[in-house]
């Protein structure tokens, strides 16, 4: 039910140690009082980050499981609520943003994190798989996330994959071009950016090196 909250999400078991997680038997677990401390909320995460709670009534002591069902009614719906609240701080807490699963896209971010000391940037709330990354002295882009099919590349397959749009000089950018590994820049200027699909096609070193071009570039 509260799945789509962790959506694009990945656990950070450091962070959920921190944030008071205890490890049991190869799970983390979270115990947490809601609606005035009536209820009892307990959060079960496993290294995956598969979710499961457990709700009783202090009272009682009996599980109280109607916000797991359609039921409907105002007192359920403040039940719903305040458990997406507590869920909703522990994605931001505790998970880290996983919107690209491409190896190369990946140890992307990290060589940018690591060289510049830059992080992407997701502007777009409607295209939460695309991301920039800016140069902090001068704010200018030198690289574009996109997830994109090959198709709107030019080629005959619907398959979807994570690119990268980079800034060249443009008297080099038709020498660049092949497209089959890199591309014209999709959704940017063509004369002055080209597309690299990061399906491992270009070598990890090469992309790194146009990245460093880019960056000098965006000046």
């Amino acid at each position: 039910m509260f799945e789509e909250i962790f959506s694009h999400k990945k656990l950070n078991l450091e962070k959920l140690k921190a944030y008071g997680f205890s490890e049991q038997e190869g799970e983390y677990k979270f115990s947490s009082g809601i609606l005035n401390g009536e209820f009892q909320l307990e959060i079960v995460l496993d290294k995956n980050g598969k979710l499961d709670t457990t709700l009783t009534e202090k009272s009682t002591g009996e599980e109280y499981i109607l916000y797991k069902t359609k039921a409907s009614g105002e007192f359920v719906g403040n039940v719903r609520s305040e458990i997406e609240k507590k869920l909703s701080e522990i994605a931001e807490k505790c998970f880290d943003t996983a919107i690209f699963k491409s190896e190369q896209t990946i140890r992307l971010i990290k060589y940018a994190r690591e060289k510049y000391s830059t992080e992407p940037e997701f502007l777009w709330e409607k295209f939460s798989d695309n991301a920039v990354f800016r140069r902090k002295d001068t704010e200018k882009w030198f690289a574009v996330l996109l997830t994109v099919s090959r198709r709107k590349l030019g080629m005959h397959s619907d398959e979807i994959v994570e690119i990268v749009d980079l800034r060249a000089q443009p008297e080099n950018i038709a020498a660049l071009v092949d497209g089959k590994k890199i591309f014209p820049g999709w959704h940017m200027n063509k004369m002055h950016w080209f597309t690299i699909i990061l399906d491992g096609s270009v070598s990890f070193d090469k992309i790194c090196k146009k990245i460093d071009e880019s960056w000098n570039l965006a000046k």
